[in-house]
């Protein structure tokens, strides 16, 4: 797995292609570093010749430290939703709304089960904050310095999650207050959104076996759908455990985005919700300790109206086993194992015919024959016949592979195979020791299996 740094500020926007609604979601096992940075405080009268605010004031410690008794103090007031704490805490040139939306979301945060949440000054480089953002607030000091939320949810994180807020603070005499967590001098940093940014939340809290607690996050609106997903959890916890063993934290956290923009401040900027039903995400990854934090799966809105009950219970499952094999797969392994084997998890089990798992394959082989090679990595970003026929091609190898070698070496295999990138011999060479064939002999009883079933 690639390196990881566990104390940064992370975005969690998956980098793998979507797929078609008919048949399931994109993995999120991409991680992305955000560079965010820092914003040195100046006074309102020191200037330098650039027409900018001068040097930095001399007690960097003790600006810190009032400064972080500010975010503590602000933090407790969100998560305890004390109305009444939050307007002294508010600088009076504050942003216009920054009250009303703390306010909004101090209410939404409780009816959130946190075991931590509060605000963190994180290091990195600075940058100076602009004279004219300065003047317009006439304080004696201004300063952006890196913040982050850190925060997790009871029972479904081991560890808490750290997200990135995009603070301006002020001094006024010997008082700090807060002025903005939405306007940034360099306008690069953005500060993150949670599903209490959007609106009032439901939480539905699952015991998902081992004594061990599963979450299911919306809003009233699709309160149903978290319900449903809710339902379906204890059994795919332990559809997964099954398969992967119990090498994982056997738990999830789940969220119902209520709308697009809800959807893409969660999973990033490049997915609106329109055209996939659901994705994975993680944040930092520790290879050596095998934990991952920030693990989500998150739905679409539009998913409550275009999944049936079977897809809605394979995505859960596909996703979840993403989730479960996140710690020991690394970026950019062969698509056909991350995908299939997922896929293959799906719907274990569940005895639906093989046609209806892959419909678009079972076409094409009426039309061309049956599949004599792997997918290629590129073909799972393909929209249409394209992508359908990667994703139920790469289950149909993970399903024989299960059938002929049974479920123990198909996940031996996986781990064997999702350690990065390699050359196609090299994947062969790794096909071929953890199965005790030749690789083009498994390519021709493959080719045959498909035939067999789908033909």
């Amino acid at each position: 797995m690639p390196a990881s740094d566990p104390s940064s500020a992370t975005d969690p926007t998956p980098r793998r292609p979507a797929r078609p609604w008919e048949r399931a979601a994109l993995a999120g096992l991409g991680l992305a570093v955000v560079v965010v940075l820092a914003l040195t405080g100046f006074s309102h009268t020191d200037r330098g010749a650039d027409g900018t605010a001068g040097a930095a004031p001399a007690d960097e410690a003790s600006r810190t430290a009032q400064v972080q008794a500010l975010l503590d103090t602000w933090a407790s007031a969100v998560r305890t939703n004390d109305e009444a704490a939050l307007p002294g805490l508010m600088d009076k040139a504050a942003a216009p709304g920054f009250l009303a939306a703390e306010t909004r979301r101090a209410a939404h945060v409780a009816g959130v089960e946190f075991s931590d949440w509060g605000y963190e000054i994180a290091g990195g480089s600075e940058t100076v904050v602009p004279a004219g953002l300065v003047d317009a607030l006439g304080a004696d000091e201004v300063w952006a310095p890196v913040v982050q939320l850190r925060y997790a949810i009871a029972g479904a994180d081991e560890s808490p999650t750290r997200k990135p807020v995009a603070l301006v603070v002020a001094r006024r005499g010997d008082r700090w207050a807060l002025v903005s967590d939405s306007a940034t001098a360099d306008d690069e940093r953005r500060t993150w959104r949670g599903p209490w940014d959007f609106g009032p939340v439901v939480s539905r809290r699952v015991d998902t076996g081992d004594g061990k607690t599963s979450v299911v996050l919306g809003h009233p609106e699709n309160a149903t759908m978290v319900d449903r997903l809710a339902a379906e959890l204890p059994a795919a916890v332990v559809n997964a455990t099954q398969l992967w063993g119990s090498r994982w934290a056997g738990r999830a956290l789940v969220w119902v985005a209520g709308s697009q923009d809800e959807f893409t401040a969660l999973v990033g900027p490049n997915h609106d919700g329109r055209d996939i039903a659901a994705v994975a995400i993680s944040d930092a990854v520790d290879p050596d300790a095998a934990t991952v934090s920030g693990q989500r799966i998150v739905f679409s809105p539009a998913s409550a109206e275009r999944l049936t009950d079977v897809t809605r219970r394979a995505i859960l499952r596909h996703e979840l086993t993403h989730v479960a094999a996140r710690a020991e797969t690394v970026d950019r392994s062969p698509m056909w194992v991350l995908e299939g084997y997922a896929e293959y998890a799906a719907y274990r089990g569940t005895g639906e015919p093989v046609r209806q798992i892959a419909p678009a394959l079972t076409a094409q082989v009426g039309a061309e024959g049956a599949p004599t090679e792997f997918p290629d990595d590129t073909d799972f970003s393909g929209y249409g016949a394209r992508g359908s026929v990667a994703y139920e091609t790469a289950w149909s190898i993970n399903a024989f592979v299960a059938e002929e070698y049974g479920e123990s070496r198909l996940t031996e295999l996986y781990r064997t195979l999702a350690v990065g990138e390699a050359d196609p011999e090299t994947v062969d060479g790794r096909l071929s020791d953890v199965l005790g064939v030749d690789a083009e002999q498994f390519r021709d009883r493959w080719t045959d299996w498909v035939r067999a079933r789908l033909g």
